[in-house]
Order: structure tokens, then C-alpha cells, then sequence
């Protein structure tokens, strides 16, 4: 397992070493280049067969064939006794060795005789000929870019092409524009798919599809098929139409299936299994442990007891925790099994983290629990077993149940019809109730259209994603190859090499695929149980409770619960400014949406994740900024910025002047506000540790020798004066939802650009008031008057502030009034100070002197980085003054946590 990358049609040695910088992850055990003018190859190793003589490249006899490689091929030991017959001379035991002498001896062709899984880059010096491979599945991944030209060019002329393991190198070359693909960004929102095609989410980013080969030659390419692996189970869809399964064929099955997990475990690595508690990953459990009960060599690479990695969900309805205990004690010992407990805290600390290791958008979050149980396996094992495929060639979901019913009934089969109708009741019963709760409006699923952009959704509007319902066999062809299995093998793939495992995956065995496809429909759905086959010839193996399951979980997430529960932090990203200005989402759609979701009206978690996946992924990718950034810890560049052990917030700074004097203005951080918190007592709280802190060194002291006084945000007086509210909590009128509209919408969510702060300040100045306001602002802005709205409605309207995505939480997701009596509560802190500084002494030189005397007041100010408006001052100062102070906004427009500023005027 490896990450490879190159170039073709030029040379640049400087940017190779970068890809292999960029690649280190997926082979953190060596690496390897060939370079000449006109080709370059890398490869990062992570060393699993032939650990000490199996370096790439890898050449044959006269070094006129090189290659580099990403997989394993699993019957390279039959294909090398074949070729050392044909007098092919191997100097490795690895199987990259088996690519070159494999194509020296029969071409191109060469690769629909690897079974396993694979990324290759071949390269005939000789014929100056170029060769890109992707295995029969996709299961390892492989992206090219072609350097100013077009995929869809008609001469397929290119001068330079670009190639890689993963996505990042690609876009981060400086070769192309990176710019996000609209077209599939949208296929994804309204259709639930990716990875169904050769383009990316990302423009100018091509996937080679599965068995597909890329040769590169004269300064031209073509992409082809090597294999005719899909077309051959197409023509097997009528074989055997209308004969039940034998006994036979499920003994057959059964030494097939044993066999290609068999080959899976040559390794010289520890060997590891992932564990659902599902029907898929038990049977692999199952099989490797009556392999090594038996002593079969592969088998020595697990060791003496098989390690289990699973991921649980203690409590909630998708946790499998009693499967995988009932599947481990059946083992009686041979197994030890390590659990992992995600949390949805966790994994929105961990989300970009996540998201950039994808690369690309994903269906759900169950993806994370896979993340989450390669990196508990990194721990022990390199090499990792796991059921993906099964559901896809064995039809493991509920739909497919419909699909093999529709065939039965067209091809008037009504009797067999009649009879898995009744036997898979339970089933169909499942997904109707899920199904007429929507038809009755129990919980109304929200349909994608309605919340895209309009111009967006008209601009793709010719875009369908349509699927075979008819044939079972024929619909399982579909999610092989395009619909469905693509996407779960890449997140395999990127999860497992994240952490530097070589994920390995038995089902997907073309021999057992075609012997498969060669039997019965029955094989695959009889008697209303689906992997029928699979039931059968392992029930033997497996405890009755995991053999008879039939609900299907996964590797997923308790994602309800989850999104309920950290409801705040989604809402915060629906509610951003960067979310607002996507040209995909209707903003206002989402958040009612949304809002629904939280009131139990609907349940659509997939869709709302889509949403928050493509807004982080274009965060991370194309914003060029940190996602849910924390501020930095910048060192104060002054000595006063030392003494309060402070540091300016990102972006800002401590010093200012204004009217020929210099300000010192030093954050401080608190402790986060709540709803009932004394805010005099607590603000005096926080303003005595800082001066204690520095009035204790007397090489500081001098600095509150100066005029001081103290700032506050009007934001946490509102707070603890229960002038905060969720947004959910707001119940918006026809009218806040229309004039909303109109308000020019402001960064940070501040104003009344929302329903919820609209709907407060209707609350507050009353219906009428804030009509005429609205009115009269309209009629005259044309003029050129601007600000009338505010002065009509009130100041106390003015001070009004919507949620800030960036805020600390629960500033994120609520909507507050201005602070009441703002001058009252600035004059109740001041006089709180003064009577706290009036206590202190403090020794300068050989005297003692009663310090303090300069503090000027308390001043509450809303600032934002937009505007400043001092609410209440007790300094005696002029506002404007201090308005001018402030005008960088010095606080932060972030999650800071320093509401309070202490501003001194440097003598």
C-alpha cells in the first residue's frame, strides 16, 4: 500500500519532492523516483509484502519497463510461477515485480489478470509510452489533470498531464486554477451522489473510473477500459433465469469466499479486522478465525489472537455493541476486541480535520466512525480487513427489495412475487411507515430543490440522476461500478491511509463476482432475506443473532441525535456570512428548514449535512482560512502589553492614536456570560485579577499611574440580563419574515437582516413604529437620507444584534437587545472600581504611595468592525472620542472572550 504521483511532458524536480512531502502519510516507510525529461514517478511506500526488497520503482531485466504502484495484487504468486515458466527473471518477492514482467509479457492486457486492488503508473521507456491503471473496482484511487487543455478534447492532444494518489498535490501544483465543479457540487445536494463519474468536485480534477487505463503517447492520451468485467455480468443478468440455487453452488461459494479472504492476510505486517457487528464484518472475523484455528500460513500475519476494531454508540438506537459482543465471545477467546466511543463534540472539534483528509464531500457523517477506528487501529496494526461491497454485490439494502418485487411482477412471476412479498413484510413495512410519515406531513422530508439557489438549481436543471428499478441484478451492476460503492471505497481509502493503514477489502474479488453473477437470483434474495448465498454458507460459522439480523447500520453515526444535540454549532455555519453569500443554498430555506428539524417536523440529517459538508469543504479548500479558527497567540510586541500578560486580538493591536495621543487598549479575557450572572460583581471580579496581577510588579506599576478606565460589551450586560434569546426560541410573525427581506444583510450576522432580530424589534418599538420607519426609509434612501430607519425606530433598536457565527457559543445562535439602562450599569461598575482600587498601596522607590486616583470610569460600548456606539459612560470623556478609540474594534469580532478592554492614556 503507497501513495504514487508524476508528471508527463515535463520536468520539474522541485515539485516532485513537494507530491512527495504532500503523500507522506500514505508511505511513511520509504520512497522512490524516476525522472527524466519527459516523465517523473514517485512513490511514498508503506512496506506490507517483501518489506526489505520491495523499494519502488521497480524495473524488469534490462530497465526499459519501470514502474510504481498503490495496492496489493493477491494472486501474484500464481502469476509469478506462470511468468518465471515464460523465463522471466524476478530479483524481488514483492508483488509490484509482477506488473513489469506481467506487461512485458502480455501488454496492456496485462492488468485484467491482477486481482486485487491497485493505482499504477507504468511507464515503456522505450515507446516513450505512458500507462495509468485503476483496479477492476476503484478500490485505490488515482486523479490526473491535464495542463491546458480539456478531457473533452476532441484531438486529445495534451503536452502535460499531472497524476496522484490523492487530490491535494494536484490542485496545490500551481499548475491549475482551482476552482470548486458546480455541476457536480449540485448533483450531490439534490441527488444524494458523488464519485459516479470521472470528474471531481473540483474543476480540472479527473478520476480514472474503475478497470479504466490512461496511456499517454506522442504527446496524445487516451482513457479506455483494459477489462470487460461489467460487461460480462451483464450478459450473466439471464443466466440460469428461472433455476433455484443448489446446494452446491452455496459449497462453492463458500471455498470461493474462504479463499479470497485467505489471500487478503499475506502480509508481513500485523493483520487486523473492522468489526459492526453486521452480517459483512462478522463473517470476516468468522472465516480469519477458523483459518488460524486451522494454522494456515497467511494466517500467522494476525497472530496468535485476531485484534477487532469497532466503533460504538452506547444508548443510542444505531449502537451494535450486543452484535459484536455476541460475535467476540463466540470466538471463545480468539479474538480481542478494541471499542471507540465517537462523540459529536469530538467530531466537530475534529471536522476539518476530517474533511480535508476526504478530500472530497461525503453523504453523512458515518464516514467519521470509520476515521475514528483507523486511528484506534494505527495503534496496533498495519493492515486492516473490512466488509465494504457486501451490501452492493449481495444487495445488503432495503431498496433492493422493491427493485427484485418490480422484476418479479414484470416478468409475471407472480406466484415467486406473492411469496417474497409476504416473507419480506417486515421489511417493506419498515420503509412505508418511514414513507407515509412524509404523505401524511408527520415528518415532511424536505425536498433538495427547495432549498438550493434558484439561479443554481436553474442552471443545472438539466442534470437527472436516474437508476435501474426493474432488474435486481442489473441495479446491483449500477451501484458496483458508479452509484454507490465508488464513494464508500474512497472512504476507505482516505481513512485507513490517513493513518497510514492499507485497507483491505475480500468481498471485492472478481472471481467470486462472476461466480456470483453466474447463479440464481435466489442466490442473492429468497425467502424475503437478502445475502442469501452468504447466510447460508456461513451459518455454520456465525451465532444465530447475527446471522438472522436483517436491520441494516454500519459503520454510521447516531446522526439525529447528534445534530440535535449540537444544534448551536450548525445553526452558527447556516447563519454565517460566507454561508449566506454561496451562489448553491438558499439561506432563508435552510434555516427554516432547519428550524423544523429541531421542532421534530423533519428528520432529513443527510441533506442537512450536505449543506454543512460543501460550506466547510469550500471553507477549507478555496477560503484560504481556518475553519472554527481559535485567535492566535500573538506575543505582545510591548512591554505594557507584558504586564497584563495579555496579547492583541488576531488581526488587531494594542496601541492607537487618536487626537495626538497614544491609547493603550489591553484585552482581557473572561470567563463566558450567562443569563442571570451579576454583572457588576462579575466584571469587578475580572477587572481585580488583572491590576492585582500587575500592581504586584512595581516595574509596571507606573502604567495605571496614567488616566485609565474600563470598556465592556454591551453584549454580555444584554446576557446577563436575560436580553439574549435562542433563535429558535423567537417565534417570527408575518411581518418580521417580509420587512427582513429588505434590510441589507451585514457581515457577522449583526442588525436586523433576520426575522429573529426583526421579530425583537418589533417586540421592543411595536408594530407600528417600526412599519413607519421601514416606510419612510424606503421613500427617502433614493434621495440620498440614509440612517432615518434607526432614528425613527429608537436607539433601543439600533442596539439590536443578530447571531455571529464566530462567536462563542451562546452568542452564536441567539439574537439580542441592547442592554437595559446602559448608563445606569456603566455608573453601578464604576463606582464597584473605584471602591476596589481605592484599596490599594503600592511602593515606588523609597515611598509609599495610594495609587489610582486617575481611573476614570466605565464606558459600554457595541462595537463591531463595522461601526462603534458608546451606550453608556460614566468617564466624564467625550463618546465620540471614545467611538474613535474603538474604531478598530480592538475586542475582537471573533470568539476572543474579552469583552472587557482596559484603556490607558499613555502620558
Amino acid at each position: 500500500m503507497c501513495g504514487i504521483a508524476g508528471f508527463y511532458g515535463f520536468r520539474d524536480d522541485k515539485l516532485i519532492k513537494k507530491f512527495s512531502e504532500q503523500l507522506l502519510h500514505r508511505g511513511p516507510d520509504g520512497k522512490g523516483f524516476y525522472i527524466d525529461d519527459k516523465v517523473s514517478l514517485l512513490n511514498r511506500r508503506l512496506a506490507i509484502i517483501d518489506r526489505k526488497g520491495g523499494d519502488q520503482p521497480i524495473y524488469n531485466e534490462d530497465k526499459s519497463i519501470v514502474v510504481t504502484y498503490n495496492g496489493e495484487i493477491y494472486n501474484y504468486r500464481d502469476l509469478q510461477k506462470i511468468l518465471s515458466e515464460k523465463g522471466h527473471i524476478f530479483k524481488t518477492k514483492s508483488d509490484t515485480e509482477v506488473i513489469v514482467h506481467g506487461y512485458e509479457e502480455w501488454g496492456e492486457s496485462c492488468f485484467d489478470r491482477f486481482n486485487g486492488m491497485f493505482g499504477i503508473a507504468l511507464y515503456d521507456i522505450k515507446k516513450q509510452k505512458l500507462i495509468l491503471a485503476r483496479d477492476h473496482f476503484g478500490i485505490k484511487p488515482l486523479y490526473f489533470s491535464l495542463i491546458n487543455n480539456s478531457i473533452d478534447s476532441v484531438t486529445r492532444d495534451t503536452s502535460r498531464i499531472i497524476f496522484s494518489s490523492e487530490i491535494k498535490p494536484l490542485i496545490s501544483s500551481g499548475l491549475i486554477s482551482k476552482k470548486p465543479n458546480d455541476r457536480i457540487i449540485y448533483r450531490y445536494l439534490r441527488y444524494r451522489i458523488h464519485d459516479d463519474q470521472s470528474e471531481t468536485f473540483f474543476e480540472g480534477v479527473y478520476r480514472l473510473r474503475p478497470g479504466e487505463m490512461m496511456i499517454m503517447q506522442n504527446d496524445k492520451f487516451q482513457i479506455t477500459k483494459y477489462t470487460n468485467l461489467e460487461e460480462e455480468l451483464r450478459t450473466m443478468v439471464e443466466t440460469r433465469h428461472g433455476v433455484f440455487l443448489r446446494k452446491k453452488d452455496i459449497e462453492i461459494f463458500k471455498e470461493k469466499l474462504i479463499e479470497t479472504i485467505r489471500l487478503r492476510l499475506i502480509s508481513e505486517v500485523p493483520v487486523g479486522t473492522c468489526l459492526s457487528g453486521g452480517l459483512d464484518s462478522s463473517t470476516i472475523v468468522s472465516v480469519v478465525s477458523k483459518l488460524l484455528k486451522e494454522k494456515v500460513k497467511e494466517a500467522e500475519s494476525v497472530g496468535k489472537i485476531q485484534n477487532t476494531f469497532s466503533a460504538i454508540f452506547p444508548g443510542f438506537s444505531n449502537d451494535e455493541e450486543n452484535y459484536i459482543d455476541e460475535l467476540v465471545q463466540s470466538q471463545k477467546s480468539k479474538v480481542k476486541s478494541h471499542k471507540i466511543k465517537p462523540k459529536p463534540e469530538e467530531f466537530f472539534n475534529e471536522i476539518e480535520e476530517f474533511v480535508q483528509t476526504q478530500e472530497e464531500p461525503t453523504i453523512s457523517t458515518g464516514p467519521y466512525a470509520q476515521y475514528k477506528v483507523m486511528q484506534e487501529a494505527h495503534k496496533y496494526v498495519t493492515v486492516l480487513l473490512d466488509g465494504q461491497g457486501v451490501d452492493e454485490i449481495l444487495a445488503g439494502y432495503i431498496p433492493y427489495y422493491f427493485v427484485y418485487l418490480r422484476q418479479l411482477w414484470k416478468e409475471k412471476r407472480y406466484f415467486l412475487f406473492l411469496k417474497e412479498f409476504i416473507r419480506s413484510f417486515g421489511v417493506i413495512l419498515s420503509i412505508s411507515l418511514y414513507r407515509y410519515n412524509d404523505i401524511l406531513g408527520i415528518k415532511k422530508n424536505v425536498e433538495p430543490a427547495d432549498i438550493l439557489n434558484k439561479k443554481f438549481r436553474q442552471k443545472f436543471s438539466s442534470e437527472k440522476f436516474i437508476v435501474e428499478n426493474y432488474n435486481l441484478k442489473k441495479r446491483l451492476i449500477e451501484d458496483i461500478f458508479s452509484n454507490s460503492l465508488p464513494s464508500l471505497l474512497r472512504y476507505e481509502d482516505k481513512n485507513a491511509m490517513r493513518f497510514s493503514i492499507e485497507g483491505r477489502v475480500p468481498f471485492l474479488d472478481f472471481n467470486l463476482l462472476r461466480y456470483l453473477f453466474s447463479l440464481p437470483d435466489d442466490a442473492i434474495i429468497e425467502n424475503g432475506w437478502n445475502k442469501y448465498i452468504l447466510r447460508q454458507s456461513i451459518k455454520d460459522l456465525l451465532p444465530a443473532l447475527i446471522l438472522k439480523r436483517r436491520n441494516k447500520i454500519g459503520f454510521t453515526t447516531p446522526e439525529y441525535e447528534w445534530f440535535i444535540r449540537m444544534k448551536n454549532k450548525i445553526y452558527s455555519i447556516f447563519l454565517s456570512d460566507s454561508f449566506a453569500r454561496r451562489p448553491y443554498f438558499n439561506q432563508g430555506a435552510v434555516l427554516g428548514a432547519f428550524q423544523k428539524f429541531i421542532e421534530g417536523k423533519n428528520s432529513d440529517t443527510m441533506l442537512f449535512w450536505r449543506l454543512l459538508n460543501i460550506e466547510i469543504w469550500l471553507r477549507i479548500f478555496f477560503d484560504r482560512k481556518e475553519l472554527l479558527a481559535r485567535p492566535g497567540s500573538l506575543r505582545p510586541r510591548t512591554a505594557e502589553g507584558r504586564a497584563f500578560g495579555v496579547s492583541p486580538n488576531k488581526g488587531k493591536k494594542l496601541e492607537i492614536r487618536v487626537k495626538g495621543k497614544n491609547y493603550l487598549r489591553f484585552p482581557l479575557k473572561t470567563e463566558i456570560f450567562k443569563k442571570g450572572d451579576d454583572i457588576v460583581k462579575k466584571i469587578r471580579a475580572n477587572v481585580y485579577r488583572y491590576i492585582d496581577i500587575t500592581i504586584s510588579d512595581t516595574k509596571f506599576a507606573d502604567l495605571l499611574n496614567s488616566n485609565f478606565f474600563i470598556v465592556v460589551s454591551e453584549k454580555i450586560v444584554a446576557i446577563a440580563q436575560g436580553r439574549s434569546y435562542f433563535i429558535w426560541d423567537i417565534k417570527t410573525g408575518f411581518w418580521a419574515n417580509l420587512i427582513a427581506k429588505y434590510v441589507k444583510k451585514t457581515p457577522y450576522g449583526i442588525g436586523l437582516g433576520s426575522p429573529w432580530t426583526m421579530q425583537l424589534a418589533i417586540n421592543e418599538a411595536g408594530l407600528p413604529r417600526i412599519l413607519l420607519a421601514a416606510l419612510i426609509s424606503f421613500i427617502t434612501k433614493p434621495l440620498g437620507f440614509h440612517g432615518l430607519f434607526y432614528k425613527i425606530a429608537g436607539k433601543e433598536v439600533a442596539s439590536i444584534d443578530g447571531p455571529t457565527e464566530y462567536s462563542l457559543y451562546p452568542s452564536n445562535v441567539s439574537a439580542k437587545l441592547g442592554p437595559k439602562d446602559p448608563q445606569g450599569v456603566s455608573e453601578q461598575i464604576h463606582d464597584k472600581i473605584a471602591k476596589l482600587l481605592n484599596g490599594y498601596i503600592v511602593k515606588k522607590s523609597n515611598s509609599t504611595i495610594q495609587q489610582f486616583n486617575n481611573f476614570f470610569g466605565v464606558v459600554i460600548i457595541d462595537a463591531n468592525d463595522l461601526g462603534q456606539k458608546v451606550l453608556g459612560n460614566s468617564t466624564g470623556q467625550d463618546n465620540k472620542l471614545i467611538e474613535k478609540i474603538f474604531s478598530d474594534n480592538p475586542m475582537g469580532q471573533a470568539d476572543e472572550q474579552t469583552p472587557l478592554i482596559l484603556v490607558i492614556e499613555q502620558k
